[in-house]
């Protein structure tokens, strides 16, 4: 690797008047080295319930947490601790942490996104958004979180897998950096990352076939159906079920990510959290280039309702996320599709 160090990133964008504040740049070094500890845990390869246990509670959201859940958001709010930010928020936490009154920064995380898949040695990560804290006398904390996703100063995930990365944008383009144990740091690996606009490849977890609306379903099939379908192209499916893994293949090689609402039970409004995991997501991929909606709606255009709210998700390769809008508003308005539209009676009964 050939590139800059992300120290020398930062640094050189902070220095040149376009790129982030100090304290953002601060914000975010940190963050790296605590993800560098989250590493090496994850490289001891515990064979017992150190990984994949559970302490018997639960997260904000009524998911059982796993033992390196509570650990990794030990590590993180430690590291931001006497950091140029004012609040701290956690999937793992119900309401925000004050760390420091002063500062003008807020820090969302996810600090173990996929942890699922812990015991399966699937790559998870760490997901952030870093975004201007609300000031004043008699502000709730939870303000600097209810902001729309556009307000973001900078966002990234940390991905642990064969290699560990730093996928990171402050706005003006998407860089990829990759730990290097030669160097002992990170260093730039993919500058101004760009996904193409076209893609033939999805993601979406088949299995709930059954429980997605029929604009969801109409998309999928036509996909499926291939190049003897209204596509009139072969597509592959990709679904590693770990969010941060599947954004980084899409980034490196394009193509569309999608977790949409379905009529089961907790998932009428989605399943991932719009404040520590799409909001940073949409911010990343559309920096790179993509889209990311709701099915219809822009992410950073939404307006969080509260800080652990969940929200459909569709993001990767621009005009394949628009068409998947289109489905949704009017799927007789998609011309290539209409001679085969009445095939789907059953689906629009």
């Amino acid at each position: 690797m050939s590139g800059a160090t992300l120290e020398a990133y930062l640094a050189s964008r902070t220095a040149n008047g376009d790129g982030p504040a100090p304290d953002v740049a601060a914000v975010i070094q940190r963050l790296a080295t605590a993800a560098l500890v989250v590493r090496k845990i994850m490289n001891q390869g515990a064979p017992d319930t150190a990984f994949s246990g559970t302490p018997g509670f639960s997260n904000s959201d009524g998911d059982l947490q796993k033992n390196l859940d509570v650990l990794c958001n030990e590590l993180f709010l430690s590291c931001l601790q006497g950091a140029p930010v004012a609040y701290y928020a956690s999937e793992e936490l119900e309401k925000p942490v004050l760390l420091n009154p002063a500062a003008h920064l807020a820090v969302a995380i996810d600090p173990l996104d996929g942890s699922s898949n812990i015991e399966n040695n699937v790559s998870i990560g760490t997901i952030f958004s870093v975004l201007p804290a609300a000031k004043g006398p008699d502000v709730d904390p939870s303000q600097s979180f209810l902001q729309p996703g556009d307000r973001q100063l900078a966002a990234g995930f940390f991905i642990y897998g064969p290699q560990t990365a730093l996928v990171l944008s402050l706005g003006k383009g998407t860089e990829i950096f990759i730990f290097s144990n030669r160097l002992g740091c990170f260093v730039e690996a993919y500058k101004s990352v760009s996904i193409p606009e076209r893609t033939s490849e999805f993601a979406i977890n088949m299995s709930n076939y059954r429980h997605w609306e029929e604009a969801i379903r109409l998309y999928v099939d036509d996909c499926l159906a291939g190049s003897e379908g209204p596509r009139e192209r072969d597509f592959n499916m990709r679904w590693i079920a770990s969010l941060v893994a599947d954004t980084y293949r899409i980034l490196v090689r394009g193509g569309i990510f999608l977790y949409p609402a379905d009529g089961r039970k907790g998932y009428h409004q989605g399943r991932l959290r719009l404040v520590y995991e799409a909001n940073p997501i949409a911010f990343i991929i559309e920096n790179a280039g993509g889209a990311a909606t709701n099915s219809i709606t822009r992410i950073l255009d939404l307006v969080p309702e509260n800080l652990h709210q969940r929200v459909p998700l569709a993001f990767g390769s621009r005009r394949e996320v628009a068409r998947v809008a289109r489905y949704h508003v009017d799927p007789n308005m998609i011309g290539e599709r209409a001679p085969l539209f009445g095939k789907r009676g059953l689906f629009r009964a």
